[in-house]
Order: structure tokens, then sequence, then C-alpha cells
């Protein structure tokens, strides 16, 4: 992740092309999507990052990006981050601790 932009954009056009290969697939889960990070009882910032918290503990580089790009976006600090990214390594252990990093590194690298 030197180059979060980089690879936020190659992430985004590996989506893009699937979405055209599964337009049925992926419609249901562009709803799903929506509704789950809709406001609510939490905001959508703290929605996205409890979706990086999940993605540093499943280890989904892809989805730390995308994620913590939507958390940017929607206003997240980087305390706010961490403070996740704390909850994803005790939930995640070891290797969780590694993708804390490149999570840390792409909120850092997106600024």
């Amino acid at each position: 992740m030197d180059d979060a932009k980089t690879d936020l954009a190659a992430a985004k056009a590996r989506l893009g092309a699937f979405a055209k290969a599964s337009p049925a697939v992926m419609k249901g889960f562009a709803e799903v999507s929506r509704t789950a990070s809709a406001a609510g009882s939490f905001t959508p910032a703290q929605k996205e990052l409890m979706a990086v918290a999940i993605s540093v503990a499943t280890r989904c580089e892809d989805c730390i990006l995308y994620h913590v790009d939507g958390a940017r976006r929607h206003g997240a600090g980087e305390a706010e981050l961490v403070e996740a990214l704390e909850v994803a390594v005790e939930m995640g252990g070891g290797p969780a601790v590694m993708y804390a990093g490149k999570a840390l590194a792409a909120f850092r690298s997106l600024g």
C-alpha cells in the first residue's frame, strides 16, 4: 500500500469490471451496502470505521482501502481510526496488527 490512491483506484476498477460482468449481484450488493452504511444510531463515519476494523481483522487489503477512504470522506479523524484499529487487533490478533499498520498508512496516504 505504498501508493494508496493508486491502489484504491485499481480496486475500484476491479470492482467496476465485476459489476459489468455480474450486474444483478452487484445491484443487490450495492443496495445492501447503501442500507448498511446509512445513518442510524451510528453515523456513516462510525460505520465506515467498523468496516475498516472488520477489513483489518479479515485481512482484505482492498476493503481496507475502500473503507478507509469512506471513513475519511465522512469526516473520521486519525485518532478515531486508531481506536477502531485497536479493536481490530483485539479481535484479529497478530495478523491484524500487520493489517492495522496498512490501514493507518492508507489513511495517511489518502490525505
